[in-house]
């Protein structure tokens, strides 16, 4: 495994199970199995470290689901499944909160952040392209929102009613989507 690999994997880790205060350059690198120097090669900054892992995290997502809807096995159901278990990954949400917390305090981050969510609706919107036909913009934006905000309701109630709730959100999403379509 290639030391950015490592690096990354070390960092979801940490995200997963501390937090955003336990993702420290130290720390990571320790985790990585790496000198801090390495890490800081990659990645010079914290908030570069958190956009390579939230691009490796929605790169994985869309990439599955991607293919999913190009065999012609993600109708509305399947989408709202793989959705509410992709908000249940609390690495995810952890990575997605510590970068909007970072770009609160930092003008650098925002336009990052930015630039991450127009990427996120693109790849969003290849995947209900693929899966359903192609939507609007609205459409896009609608559905990214509701599952952003499913997965920090998920994360900050961490529950089985919580997962029960947010695949029954995801699947009226979806399908409401999917009906828009038809009018």
């Amino acid at each position: 495994m290639e030391v950015r690999d490592r690096i990354l994997d070390a960092a979801l880790d940490l995200l997963a199970h501390g937090g955003a205060q336990e993702l420290t350059q130290p720390r990571v690198a320790r985790a990585a199995g790496v000198r801090q120097s390495h890490l800081t090669y990659y990645f010079p900054t914290r908030a570069e470290l958190l956009q390579a892992v939230a691009y490796r995290s929605i790169d994985a997502l869309a990439g599955s689901l991607l293919r999913a809807a190009r065999r012609g096995k993600l109708g509305p159901d399947a989408l709202a499944g793989a959705l509410a278990r992709a908000i249940t990954d609390k690495r995810r949400t952890r990575t997605l909160l510590t970068l909007v917390g970072t770009a609160d305090r930092d003008p650098a981050v925002r336009r990052r952040l930015v630039r991450f969510i127009r990427e996120v609706r693109g790849r969003l919107a290849l995947v209900i392209a693929a899966a359903e036909g192609p939507a609007d913009p609205d459409s896009i934006a609608f559905l990214h929102t509701l599952v952003v905000g499913a997965a920090v309701l998920h994360l900050a109630r961490d529950s089985s009613a919580a997962r029960r709730e947010a695949r029954a959100v995801l699947r009226k999403g979806v399908t409401t989507l999917a009906a828009s379509k038809g009018n």
